[in-house]
């Protein structure tokens, strides 16, 4: 770890909607995946580049902030977003004062990406914002981006803004898209680094692609939580820790979440 690298920023403030009804128990950002909250592998894929503890990781709250703020405290700092939630680019103008002049590592906490950043800051410029973009096979199917190339690319949630991008985002809601990254990609200017092909990027806004993300990391294999109580059968399915499944139930390819006396089943 060197002087000049970058803090790491976490983006954990989403209300989760299309993951509801889960994200009316806890925040989007506190989902398990593999039997761990999803800010938890966020964190874990910027510790490498950015460091450890609330001097090098932060964490953006908003919806259920007060579980976000339990959970974090001692491993990142926690900045709470009062009234309306601020979006990807005021979050980071919020941050400005923790940031302090260096550059950000940012990641969606919501974007499961086993392995994606390692290697990602090399012979990065400094300069201009580096994004982190799957390959976009079908030529019809919705793109972010289109390369010199001219193959279309989709941002999969983790990039690297230098400082002197970030000092002039003012802490009010908008979007890094909309500030800094349209202009660039029309400019020619944005760092679109390309992940290999069989890497891994999922975004888990929705029941479905939260259950994928669950099954890529389990193997395909059921993921029970801890202190969960499984009596019945299942196939491919989730069960948060605390949950209870019943002796005469079987869950396929679903999400159970609650307790005994309130369980609560989403299909994946």
């Amino acid at each position: 770890m060197t002087a000049t690298a970058p803090a790491g920023v976490a983006l954990a403030a989403g209300a989760g909607t299309r993951l509801r009804p889960l994200t009316e128990l806890r925040p989007k950002a506190l989902c398990p995946v593999g039997g761990r909250a999803l800010v938890d592998l966020a964190l874990d894929r910027l510790v490498p580049e950015a460091g450890l503890g609330p001097e090098h990781l932060a964490v953006n709250a908003h919806h259920l902030a007060a579980q976000l703020e339990a959970h974090c405290r001692d491993r990142a700092h926690l900045q709470v977003e009062q009234g309306e939630a601020l979006g990807t680019a005021g979050a980071l103008g919020l941050l400005r004062p923790w940031l302090d002049g260096r550059a950000a590592l940012v990641t969606n906490a919501d974007a499961y990406l086993p392995g994606a950043l390692s290697g990602f800051t090399d012979g990065w410029d400094g300069e201009r914002c580096r994004l982190l973009c799957r390959v976009v096979p079908d030529p019809d199917a919705r793109s972010d981006f289109v390369a010199e190339d001219g193959v279309k690319l989709r941002y999969v949630g983790a990039c690297l803004l230098p400082w002197h991008r970030i000092r002039d985002l003012a802490p009010v809601p908008s979007g890094l898209y909309e500030k800094l990254w349209r202009d660039d990609d029309r400019t020619g200017l944005l760092d679109l680094v390309r992940m290999p092909a069989d890497g891994m990027a999922i975004d888990c806004g929705t029941p479905s692609d939260y259950l994928a993300a669950n099954l890529h990391a389990s193997g395909g294999e059921n993921v029970v939580g801890a202190g969960a109580t499984v009596l019945g059968r299942l196939f491919r399915s989730v069960v948060w820790d605390g949950a209870w499944v019943g002796p005469d139930e079987v869950l396929r390819e679903q999400i159970r979440a609650g307790d005994r006396d309130h369980p609560l089943t989403v299909n994946g």
